[in-house]
Parts: structure tokens; sequence; C-alpha cells
């Protein structure tokens, strides 16, 4: 019966989603409705499909998993993604949103190439390149959650979980394009915050109450409830020390992929206006702080309810195991379903971006300008399926390797991988007139290196330079940051020094002052 509630829940969930991809089929007579909902989306849909877009399955099986971890540590991430969120919408979605306007772009690199006067349309390539290589890895790690969440709730083979999560995706996405999306986010992002705003009371009032929560945690490491969080060595070992403060300033460096993502900055562009920004600006933001506080929460309050044996070994399981054990089936189901949706919300947006990518800022821009919006439709649907089996292959490659641990570097691989690639020439195109494509393209290329560079060649070298301590840190730091830094650098570096390139921007200032 319990199995069967589950089911229900699920069932009802893919059913509505199915739904949503017919109904916005209908909407789909261009390729600007495929890829932007012809630029005509109110603040509500754009603010929750860019926070639904933004999270993953780091926010319900990561987030949780580290708040289980590293006790109220973990609530850096939330402070980090706050400043990105807010930040983006405050100070860079006005400007963004008139300078697309301004070129009538309807994908990133549109706008990247019209705002750099780039003629060549390299710089279009690289960054469809770019968004060709991690979206299919950042999308399969999410194809792997998928699996996880259905063996977690429903006791399914991690493959036909996959399998079955992934189809529904393929079946709506491919349909109604962005529309779909966004339509989809909605729906999925107000069942990702109530649920993690509604279980960790749930949890509290199980354990009974605050009081009783504190002295559990105290118990165990009183580390957990201090910002520092808690040592390496044991309850003995926390405090302030360069590795904890390394750590903290990776967890809050995941905001910056905010500031520049093209997955979630194609949503200022789907903006129908510029009204739309304040509203859209406290809608993501409140949503940012209930959501990722819940998450953090939920894996706080797991960590005084349930032993490391309950959960398996595996932190990331403290989001299902609590659903299960406090909830009535039906209830449980819902979260199966809220699990999937963080997934799929990032699924389908990266698929759309990558289509556009490979679509009209590869073959109709660089090979076939000529092509008709029905052919363009049409081939973008295909592609769209040609990734999402790439990714899905991905995914079931990641399942055969580390079926236990190998999701979450991935996910967050792949997303310092888009965000150190793009962040950087965003930021500075929307700010500083003197970027050129050459600047651009050479921070592209830096940023998109620098992430395997530093996970992967940069901690061996120090190691055999004896410098043990500072691979330690870097490894705490993570990629994002110091990958971000290097993108920056170089993009300033090489526009000061190109000077034809700065001849062709010099009527960049006056345009913007214009713009505004």
């Amino acid at each position: 019966m319990d199995f069967t509630m589950k089911l229900l829940a699920v069932g009802i969930y893919a059913a509505i989603l199915l739904v949503i991809g017919y109904l916005a089929s209908k909407r789909v007579k261009s390729i600007r409705d495929y890829f932007v909902s012809g630029k005509n989306l109110g603040f509500f849909n754009v603010a929750f499909s860019a926070r639904a877009t933004g999270e993953s399955a780091w926010l319900l099986l990561g987030l949780t998993g580290m708040g289980y971890a590293v006790g109220v540590q973990a609530f850096w991430v939330v402070l980090g993604e706050v400043i990105g969120v807010c930040g983006a919408w405050i100070f860079m979605a006005r400007r963004f949103k008139r300078l697309t306007d301004h070129y009538d772009s309807i994908t990133v690199p549109d706008y990247l190439e019209a705002r750099l006067r780039d003629s060549g349309h390299s710089l279009r390539l690289i960054a469809a390149f770019a968004l060709m290589v991690f979206v299919p890895i950042y999308a399969g790690a999410q194809v792997f959650a998928t699996g996880t969440a259905f063996h977690a709730f429903l006791g399914w083979n991690h493959y036909l979980g996959a399998a079955v999560g992934f189809g529904v995706v393929m079946l709506y996405i491919t349909k109604g394009g962005f529309t779909a999306v966004v339509w989809s986010d909605v729906f999925q992002g107000s069942l990702m915050v109530v649920g993690l705003v509604a279980l960790p009371l749930v949890a509290l009032n199980y354990h009974g109450g605050l009081a009783e929560v504190k002295e559990s945690l105290m118990a165990i490491d009183p580390h957990l409830l201090s910002l520092h969080g808690p040592g390496e060595e044991g309850p003995s070992s926390g405090g302030w020390t360069t590795s904890s403060i390394m750590a903290i300033l990776g967890m809050a460096a995941i905001g910056i992929g905010f500031l520049g993502a093209p997955q979630v900055f194609v949503r200022f562009i789907s903006m129908k206006n510029e009204k739309q920004i304040l509203p859209g600006t406290i809608t993501a933001g409140i949503w940012t702080v209930l959501a990722d506080s819940g998450a953090v929460l939920v894996g706080v309050f797991g960590r005084a309810i349930y032993s490391p044996e309950a959960l398996g070994g595996n932190v990331d399981n403290v989001l299902p195991v609590m659903a299960q054990g406090l909830l009535p089936a039906f209830f449980a189901g819902l979260f199966i379903a809220m699990v999937l949706s963080a997934i799929m919300s990032t699924i389908d947006s990266l698929l759309v971006v990558a289509s556009s990518a490979g679509v009209r800022d590869y073959w109709q821009k660089s090979r076939h300008p000529d092509m008709t919006d029905e052919q363009l439709v049409g081939l973008t649907r295909k592609v769209t399926i040609t990734l999402s089996l790439i990714s899905f292959l991905i995914g079931i490659g990641i399942m055969m390797v580390d079926k236990e641990n190998g999701v979450f570097w991935v996910i967050i691989f792949g997303w310092s991988g888009i965000a150190a690639t793009f962040c950087p020439t965003i930021i500075l195109s929307v700010f500083w007139s003197k970027l050129t494509s050459l600047g651009a393209k050479s921070a592209m290329v830096a940023g998109f290196l620098s992430v395997p560079l530093f996970k992967f060649a940069v901690p061996p070298l120090l190691d055999a330079a004896g410098l043990e301590i500072w691979s330690k840190h870097l490894e705490s730091l993570d990629v994002l940051l110091p990958s971000f830094a290097v993108g920056f650098l170089v993009a300033i570096i090489a526009s000061l020094c190109d000077r034809a390139g700065q001849e062709k921007v010099k009527d960049v200032a006056e345009e913007m002052r214009r713009i505004g």
C-alpha cells in the first residue's frame, strides 16, 4: 500500500509535466518562441524558473547532506547563493535586459557577438563548444541523481529510475521548448520550496523542539552549531583554521555562478519588460532564502535524529530517509516528486541552452543563415533529443563507475565549468565598455581550461613539490573561485592589450551610456 501511494504521487507529478509540455507546444510558432518564449514572460515565471533552474539535485540531496555533515557551516552556501542571485537581479538584470533588447538577442552568444563586435563567429563557436561540453556532463550528473532518487524512495533499480525520469523530461521539453521549461519550473519550483520549508518543521516537531535538537547536536559535536564547522580530526579539532576558512570561501563561491550562467541569464532575455525586475528580485530572493535554508535545516535536524548507519553511510540520503520516516506514504511520494523537480528543472533548461548553442549559434549563424523558423525548430528538437541521449549515457557511465558517491562532485564540476567560462565575460560585458572580443574569447578559454586544471593537475603538482598543505587548501576551496579569478584577469589583460579590438568597441561606451 505504501509503495502504491508513493507511486501515485509520482504518477500525478509526471502527468502534470506531460500536460504542461503538450500545452506549451501549442505556443511554439517560431525559433524565438522555442528559445525565449517570444520575450513575453512576467516576473513570477522568470523568477521561479531562474531559481528552479539554478538549483539541481545539489539542493535536495547535496545541500541537505552537507547540512548533515558540517552543521550550520552549510549556511555559508545559503549566503553565497543569496548574494549571487540577488546580485544578478539587482545589479545586472536591468542593463543586461536593455542590451539584449537593443541587439535583438535571443541567446547569450547572440548578445556577446553583437556587444563585442565579433564578426567572425569565433566567439559564438567557443561559447557553443563550452556549452556542448559542460552541459551534458552537468545534465548527466542529474540523470545519475534521478536513478538515485527512485532507488532511495521506491527501491527501483538505479538504471530503470534514471530511464523513467529522463524519459519524462525528453517528452515535454522536445515538444514545448523554453515555454514548457518555464511553466514546468513554476510548478516544480513551488513544490520544492513548500517541501523544503515543511520538512524541517515536521522534523523539529518529531524530535521535541529546538532545545532537544540542540542538545542532541552538542552531544555529537558542539562544532556542528558553529559557523566554522566541525574539525577534520573529530569534535575536539574544530575552530577557525585556514582549512575551515578556505572551505567557507568555497561554499560561498557557489553563488558566483548566478552572475552570468547562460541557463539563468536567458531568463532575463525572456522578460517582457523592465518592470518585471523589482518584483522578480523580491520573489527570487525570498525563494532562495526559504528553499536553501530549509535544505540546510533538513540536514542539521536529520543529524540530530538519524545516525550515519541509518542513512546507509551516505549523508546524501538524509532527505529521502527523513521524508519516508516522518511522513505518510503519499506525502513521501511527493518528496520523490520534489527531488525529481530539482533534477528535471535543471536538466530541461540546460538542454534548451545547449541545443540553442548548437542550432542557432553554430548551424544557423555560422553555416546556414537562410534557414526558416520551421526548419530551425525541427532541427532544434532533434539536437535536443541527441543531447538528451548523450547526457543519459554520461549519467549511466557515472553509475557504472561509482554508484554511491560519484554524482555530486560531477554536478559541482559541471556548474563550475559553465560559470568559469561565462561569468567573467558576462559581468565585464555589462559594466566595462573596453572588453573586446579577444578579451572575451581568451577569458572563456582560460576559465574553461582552469576548471579541469585546478581539479586534476594542480593538486598533484603541489603534492609533488612538497606543498601538500596548499594542495589541501585548494581542495577545500574547490575550483570555481580560482577558475573565475583566472578568467576575469585574463579578460582584462587581453582586452587592454588588444588595440584592434579597442578600436572596434570605441563606440560602446556611448552606447552603454545611452542605454543606461
